[in-house]
């Protein structure tokens, strides 16, 4: 039975780059996402190009609703082999540091640190049975070096990097990897970049580096097969 990859608020941007590295290597497709109808119409995309992919909707900033949605996949495929957790929307913001409230962190967190902390726990079981998996979670590079005026979604990314830390830690002896790909960029043909160039064609501000989301996904591919280190910082740059 091939390999399944489930993708945690898949989109067009790294979601749908994600599906398609891991589809060249045999890889069956399971994408989640809120937005029904942006989901279907990626999945439809996939299976043109001959990719095994499903749909599965699913509100991540719920966390209750985690486990029924791996079961959900489990039931489609038979198994899940690889999470990719990288939700992220216009409805995340910085916010300066000396601004931030508890009810801004209550927003986030579930989307954020909650739910991946509760989807890592319903795969947890199968990966421990096989002696294999991973999880790989998408986060800022705030995460990793923290900037004045950038807090906000900072502190959340950085508790959750220090759990993927943690988790590798514990887990790497029984064949499981947890890894964290820190991005400095806006990703290409994403939501969020979308959002910034509405910002500059509106306002003249708004832009930033521009990543390619495939090279993020060759990233990715190189974390699961290589394991040699929890956190890749992309595009390169000093996180002291």
């Amino acid at each position: 039975m091939s390999k399944v990859i489930a993708i945690f608020g898949a989109g067009k941007g790294l979601g749908a780059s994600v599906a398609r590295r891991f589809a060249r290597e045999g890889f069956r497709v399971a994408l989640v996402a809120r937005g029904k109808e942006r989901l279907d119409a990626l999945v439809e995309e996939l299976k043109g190009e001959g990719i095994d992919a499903a749909g599965f909707t699913a509100d991540l900033s719920k966390p209750e609703q985690a486990g029924a949605t791996v079961q959900a996949i489990r039931d489609h495929f038979g198994r899940i082999d690889v999470v990719e957790y990288g939700p992220i929307s216009g409805e995340q913001a910085f916010t300066p540091a000396a601004k931030l409230d508890a009810a801004t962190l209550r927003k986030d967190s579930p989307l954020l640190l909650l739910t991946p902390v509760e989807v890592a726990q319903a795969v947890l079981p199968e990966w421990n049975e096989r002696g294999d998996g991973a999880f790989l979670m998408t986060t800022g590079a705030t995460a990793a070096s923290p900037r004045p005026f950038a807090s906000g979604v900072g502190p959340l990314m950085a508790a959750a990097r220090n759990w993927l830390f943690s988790l590798n830690g514990e887990l790497a002896d029984a064949g499981i990897y947890a890894g964290t790909l820190s991005i400095a960029a806006f990703i290409a043909r994403s939501e969020m970049a979308e959002l910034a160039a509405k910002s500059l064609a509106e306002t003249g501000s708004g832009t930033g580096p521009l990543v390619d989301p495939d090279a993020l996904a060759d990233q990715y591919w190189d974390m699961y097969t290589k394991r040699d280190g929890v956190e890749q910082l992309f595009p390169e740059y000093d996180a002291a």
